[in-house]
């Protein structure tokens, strides 16, 4: 049975060519590759297009359709709940969804798993946001304001996130101990992002925190983050 997605307006802009498989919207942001890297943890058969934000992609009514945020990732599950197709958007509802869709990087046990959630609600409301915005003070627009105040105030929330994180993983394989989850796919593409793209390494101190640099290294020599991270593919020139 072929799956039809053409209710779904986004397929006119982005046609499925194998609409068999989740559909993924994205770009390869430290948002965009946490479903990518899940997706590839997962082993799911998806099919990636590229929101090239360059050409405000995110703004056109078919993106909008399916996200009225204007945001990536979203994807589109044909054989979501009770088997019928599934639109999801925001990058730590499609990590908890693939989760318990597929029962991997998501602890069994009732306790540990909200345990788990909690620091992918650390990541949502803390270490993206201020990450982000000192990204925005330290090398994008933000760089030429004189006033230096609002750099610096993003500079040592990032600081402390470091720390809390740094102090968490103090003994710890991963964020939950021995066992790599959705937590670790939600933080490490923004660390990684922090002190490569934003060229923070320096400012924040990132030396200082070992852990955090430890599990770094060992999430992003995973085969799968490797992969993923390199996901939507750049156009052929």
């Amino acid at each position: 049975m072929t799956t039809n997605l053409s209710a779904f307006p986004i397929t006119k802009k982005w046609p499925a060519r194998h609409p068999d498989r989740i559909q993924l919207y994205s770009l390869p942001t430290p948002n965009g590759v946490k479903a990518s890297i899940m997706l590839e943890e997962c082993g799911l058969p998806y099919e990636p297009h590229r929101v090239d934000f360059g050409s405000n992609d995110q703004l056109s009514p078919e993106f909008v359709s399916l996200n009225p945020n204007n945001k990536i990732p979203a994807i589109i599950d044909p054989d979501g709940p009770d088997g019928q197709p599934l639109a999801l958007f925001e990058s730590g509802a499609i990590l908890m969804y693939l989760a318990d869709k597929t029962g991997r990087f998501i602890p069994q046990d009732a306790a540990a798993r909200w345990h788990t959630l909690q620091w992918v609600m650390f990541q949502m409301g803390g270490i993206g946001p201020m990450f982000g915005q000192l990204g925005f003070f330290h090398k994008f627009a933000g760089k030429d304001y004189e006033d230096k105040r609002p750099r610096d105030r993003y500079v040592a929330e990032a600081k402390r996130l470091l720390g809390v994180l740094d102090r968490h993983l103090a003994g710890r394989d991963w964020i939950m101990g021995s066992e790599y989850t959705v937590a670790d796919i939600a933080a490490f593409p923004w660390v990684r992002n922090l002190i490569g793209f934003y060229e923070a390494r320096e400012l924040v101190g990132f030396d200082d925190f070992a852990n955090v640099a430890r599990v770094l290294d060992a999430f992003v020599r995973r085969p799968a983050v490797e992969r993923g991270l390199q996901i939507p593919a750049p156009p052929k020139a």
